[in-house]
């Protein structure tokens, strides 16, 4: 799918001290795209997603986003641009109810959707509905990554970055979690970049994807040529799905 590119991520370099974590990495992503990006744990890959939010700062290369360049933005700017993250981890407000979860994720000059929004939240994860007056801390896992999503939602972003929406789930859980995310850009057009251990989940899930190996972006494709490509399969299929 040739759309424009919405983020583009050219010769990107990330240190932590004087360690190399990101080594001329090249990513891009088109407007209504899934792209993910997989990897074992520590390849990098959460980096980049800091990286692209301005924490830790790339030290060289450029990161474009809708044509600006924000490599060098302040992360509360880059958030306003409608970039919106639900990060590793889930990082909810746990002493905060669902709703109140929902409200911190709206941009605040957005407030006149905001009732559509939450109702928009609410058909994607009934669950959360369910559960609106109950505090984050709470929840079950895979209900605190559905609020984590749904958060980011309220924002209206033009780009969602997952950083490991999968992570410590059930399957079933995931499999709830991936068709919100496709059903999200089959019927807004939504642009995802996905960061995932679950390599078959996401390659399933994706238009395109990359691997990453120590820092370095190793192989491209469409979802499906990397879930056919042996050495993917060797190295992140094998014992899992086929």
């Amino acid at each position: 799918m040739a759309g424009t590119t919405l983020l583009d991520i050219k010769g990107v370099q990330t240190y932590y001290g004087n360690i190399r974590a990101l080594n001329g990495v090249d990513v891009h992503v088109n407007q209504g795209e899934i792209v993910a990006l997989i990897g074992a744990n520590g390849a990098g890959k959460s980096t980049l997603m800091m990286t692209i939010f301005g924490a830790p700062r790339a030290r060289s290369g450029s990161i474009t986003f809708a044509g600006t360049d924000i490599t060098q933005m302040p992360t509360h700017e880059i958030a306003r641009m409608r970039i919106a993250q639900s990060p590793e981890g889930r990082r909810i407000f746990p002493r905060m109810t669902v709703m109140e979860n929902l409200q911190m994720g709206a941009s605040l000059d957005n407030l006149k959707h905001y009732d559509e929004d939450v109702e928009k939240v609410f058909t994607l994860f009934p669950r959360l509905k369910e559960r609106v007056a109950q505090r984050g801390g709470t929840l079950s896992g895979g209900e605190q990554q559905m609020l984590s999503i749904g958060r980011a939602l309220m924002a209206r972003p033009k780009l969602l970055l997952l950083d490991e929406p999968s992570l410590g789930l059930a399957p079933l859980i995931v499999k709830q979690i991936f068709d919100a995310i496709r059903e999200l850009n089959r019927t807004q057009g939504l642009t995802v970049f996905l960061v995932e251990q679950n390599a078959f989940g996401a390659l399933k899930l994706a238009t395109r994807g990359y691997v990453m190996v120590n820092g370095n972006v190793t192989m491209s494709g469409t979802g499906k040529e990397l879930l056919a490509n042996p050495e993917v399969r060797a190295a992140y299929l094998e014992g899992g799905h086929h």
